[in-house]
């Protein structure tokens, strides 16, 4: 989908995905001392961020779609506070070196070319000791799980993603991980890989 077609989704008064944080985002990251900046990549309608920001982190929320970081400024405003909004297209930003304490990418599902360039441009973003995490659909999760993406090409490999970060970050977890979802077929099982690694 480009960025006219999200706007579009996003358009509307409700949001399209939950106010709170995403699971992973608060297990990985709600434990660490807020040091500085961080940067969500692919931020939507602000949940990770904004949730960031509440724990004290100075966020730039990063997206291609104008509506959904308009949404993302509300949430923050409804919040009391602070969110830097960042309307580019992440296959062609590039934050300058070692910008941030703290990046995250979450379900950012791009063709792997694209994501590997991503992925590269985010950790030299980040800072020696600065955390980087990642979460998003799993390969695995087309045959082996629920919802999701079902295009192969933008599903993540938890190798590929290690292999980028390796040279740069000691890797903390790097798994594919289960995620219950609920809907109105019942309760299932979706499969997310989850990497997380600390900047060298």
């Amino acid at each position: 989908m480009d960025a006219a077609a999200w706007d579009e989704r996003y358009r509307g008064g409700e949001l399209v995905w939950k106010a709170e944080p995403n699971r992973f985002v608060a297990e990985e990251l709600g434990g660490l001392e807020p040091t500085g900046r961080a940067v969500d990549l692919a931020a939507g309608e602000g949940r990770n961020a904004v949730w960031l920001a509440g724990l004290g982190w100075e966020v730039d929320a990063v997206d291609f779609s104008a509506v959904a970081l308009e949404k993302a400024a509300l949430q923050a405003a409804d919040r009391g506070v602070r969110l830097r909004t960042v309307h580019a297209d992440l296959t062609l930003w590039s934050p300058a070196e070692g910008t941030y304490d703290l990046a995250l990418i979450a379900y950012l599902q791009l063709p792997w070319e694209q994501l590997r360039q991503v992925l590269t441009r985010a950790v030299r973003g980040v800072r020696a000791e600065g955390t980087l995490l990642l979460v998003g659909h799993d390969a695995a999760n087309r045959e082996r799980g629920y919802g999701g993406p079902q295009d192969p090409r933008v599903l993540y490999s938890v190798d590929r993603i290690a292999e980028v970060w390796r040279p740069y970050c000691d890797l903390v977890r790097a798994e594919t991980v289960t995620r219950p979802v609920t809907d109105a077929d019942g309760d299932h099982t979706a499969l997310d890989a989850l990497v997380r690694a600390v900047r060298r």
